[in-house]
């Protein structure tokens, strides 16, 4: 009998789970040597000419959102590309479904050495494991010969950038940059149902209360039928999330989940396993109890938690500035009477506030090691750093006039009416999936009636401060630690264990793992410095 090796299994795995939920379109693979002579750019007509091919792959997730013709490999911008740039985005596949889907068809792919010119991705953990591969290129050079000045600023906005994509003192991917505060929750309530019961919005948790209270047990909605709740929360994917976020809850005691925080000496700790947690996780499952929040949170996803409140079912959410645009214009757009307020995260006891930051860092681009001419990937990307981030030439008002901006009235405008399906957001087909972002950039973005709200608790914004590479422990243990505490906060919050099980749970944290993990992490901190 013939034994099959590790690896021939794990494919074997792979082609068994790609076969029952991957939709995926194949294109032929690249020649041997793509562009191995030296393409020709015409600097005259800034393009090449003739034109040259870039393969990448890509993620049709269901927020992307096409004219009829288009799709993600044949679009209004992938036909820019090449006619302004003499660039040919070329797709070896795209695959429907989620993040998650998208990072195990990049495994399968990994394993067969079958990689693109250039693979972008937001998933934390494939760049590790595309780095680890060996398959990808030192980028730093490469970077700092290529890349515009206005690239090279936008991500220097940033010290700790490259730090997860470092091995010593060499870079192998490029940071993909956002927004500062892009994802910093901020609370959307009903201000239609405060008015209707003459209450104020709350500034404090105790007001808070008070008002979930009367949003539960007063019939705000007016259909007689107790069906509605205080505040909708995700917690499929922990209490730290961009949209259905509850982060905002544990920094009114004092910590920030699923994050190392600086304390006051100066070393790191882990946020979840604090005593302000426990204070925080005890007051959600009393939310729990009174009917504040619903019990089906548990298994909510933020789109879920979304969802529960477009539909009318709850009177507050925690997300970023940018939720009024999507998704909750649903609400307003189904219902007249609807008024969404955008106000500041209440504080806990003594006035204590901090809510889950955002690092300006939004997935990475890796650069093939048998690509034989990178400079062409810095060609497209250059172009949109020097006009689509700054908003100048021909990218002043969008991407494309007629999918992300048209002219109404002698004026450009962004609004949805105007544009085919709502505007297309063209954003979404580039290569890093918002074109070009410079950090700073973003009070530009803020609605101005918003930005006092957002930029007015700037002090309670906590980013994440281990940015390097995950440590030996991390590797080994590291998704092990993260179920635990999934299970553990679930488990009291949303069902009937004890609070005491919190402590167990940091007693269990810190055995299997946690207190190797907690020195690696400072050791690296001290060496970052």
């Amino acid at each position: 009998m013939k034994v099959r090796s590790p690896l021939f299994l794990l494919l074997l795995m792979l082609l068994m789970l790609s076969g029952c939920s991957w939709d995926s379109t194949e294109y032929s693979q690249p020649p041997a040597s793509p562009q191995s002579t030296a393409p020709y750019f015409d600097v005259k007509e800034g393009k090449y000419d003739p034109p040259v091919d870039l393969y990448t792959v890509g993620s049709v997730n269901p927020n992307l959102n096409f004219i009829k013709g288009e799709s993600l490999e044949h679009n209004v911008h992938t036909a820019w590309a090449e006619k302004r740039l003499g660039i040919r985005i070329r797709y070896l596949w795209t695959i429907s479904g989620t993040s998650e889907t998208y990072a195990n068809k990049l495994r399968l792919e990994l394993a067969k050495g079958n990689m693109p010119d250039i693979v972008t991705t937001r998933d934390a953990a494939i760049i590790q494991e595309l780095i680890d591969s060996g398959q990808f290129m030192e980028v730093g050079d490469l970077f700092e010969q290529h890349a515009s000045e206005v690239w090279k600023k936008a991500v220097a906005e940033d010290a700790s950038a490259w730090n997860p994509f470092m091995r010593g003192a060499h870079r192998y991917a490029i940071p993909i940059m956002d927004y500062e505060y892009n994802s910093d929750p901020l609370l959307w309530v009903r201000q239609d149902w405060l008015d209707k019961l003459h209450l104020k919005a709350p500034q404090t948790l105790d007001e808070l209360e008070q008002v979930m209270d009367a949003f539960v047990n007063r019939d705000p909605d007016g259909n007689g039928i107790k069906d509605t709740y205080g505040l909708s929360v995700g917690f499929r994917n922990g209490p730290s999330t961009w949209m259905g976020d509850s982060s905002w809850v544990f920094g009114a005691y004092g910590t920030v989940p699923e994050q190392w925080n600086r304390r006051s000496d100066g070393t790191l700790e882990y946020g979840s396993i604090q005593p302000g947690a426990r204070k925080a996780v005890h007051l959600m499952k009393q939310w729990v109890q009174r009917g504040y929040l619903s019990a089906d949170s548990a298994w909510l996803d933020e789109e879920g938690a979304a969802n529960q409140f477009i539909s009318g079912k709850a009177g507050i959410i925690a997300g970023p500035y940018w939720m009024r645009g999507w998704p909750l214009s649903s609400l307003t757009k189904s219902d007249a009477e609807a008024h969404i307020r955008a106000i500041a995260i209440p504080s806990g006891p003594g006035g204590l506030t901090m809510r889950r930051g955002t690092l300006p860092v939004n997935g990475a681009i890796l650069i093939n090691k048998q690509m034989k001419h990178p400079e062409i990937f810095f060609t497209y990307q250059n172009y949109l750093f020097d006009s689509y981030a700054t908003s100048t030439g021909e990218f002043a008002h969008g991407l494309a006039e007629g999918y992300d901006w048209s002219m109404a009235g002698g004026q450009p405008s962004a609004q949805s009416s105007a544009l085919p399906l709502g505007g297309i957001r063209v954003a979404s087909y580039t290569l890093t999936f918002d074109g070009a972002r410079i950090p700073s950039g973003v009070i530009r973005e803020i609605p101005k009636d918003i930005a006092p709200v957002l930029l007015g608790q700037k002090e309670a914004s906590r980013k994440e401060q281990f940015t390097g590479p995950p440590t030996a422990t991390m590797k080994r243990d590291g998704e092990l630690l993260k179920k635990l505490e999934q299970k553990s906060f679930i488990k009291i919050i949303f069902a009937d264990s004890p609070l005491e099980e919190f402590d167990e749970f940091v007693h269990k944290w810190n055995t299997y793992g946690g207190l190797t993990e907690t020195m690696e992490v400072n050791a690296w901190d001290r060496s970052s410095r």
